[in-house]
C-alpha cells in the first residue's frame, strides 16, 4: 500500500504541480488587476438608483471571485511545494522515523 502511495507522489511531480499552479495563480493576478483596473476607470453611465447597485454588486462578485480564484492556486502552489521538500527530507535524511501508518 505505501509503495504505491510514493509512485504517485514522487518529488518531481509535487514540484512540477507546484510550477504549474503558481503559473496559473500569476496569470490570474495579472488578470485580476487588469480587472479591477478597468472596473476603476470606467464609471457607470447611469442615473437609476437600482442600476448602479445591481452593477455594483456584479463588479464585486467579478473581482471577488478573480481573487479567490487566484487564491486558491497560489496556496496549492505553496502546499506542493512544501509536500515536495517534505517528501525530498524524508529521502535525504530517512525519515520513516515516528510516522504514523494507517
Amino acid at each position: 500500500m505505501t509503495q504505491k502511495l510514493d509512485d504517485t507522489r514522487t518529488i518531481l511531480r509535487g514540484f512540477t504541480g507546484s510550477f504549474t499552479s503558481a503559473t496559473i495563480s500569476l496569470l490570474l493576478y495579472r488578470l485580476t488587476l487588469s480587472i479591477v483596473q478597468t472596473f476603476a476607470e470606467k464609471p457607470l453611465a447611469t442615473d437609476n438608483q437600482t442600476a448602479l447597485n445591481i452593477a455594483a454588486a456584479v463588479r464585486t462578485l467579478v473581482m471577488g471571485l478573480s481573487a479567490l480564484a487566484t487564491f486558491v492556486f497560489g496556496f496549492a502552489a505553496l502546499g506542493l511545494f512544501l509536500l515536495s521538500l517534505q517528501i525530498l527530507g524524508k529521502k535525504l535524511f530517512g525519515g520513516d522515523k515516528g510516522s504514523v501508518e494507517s
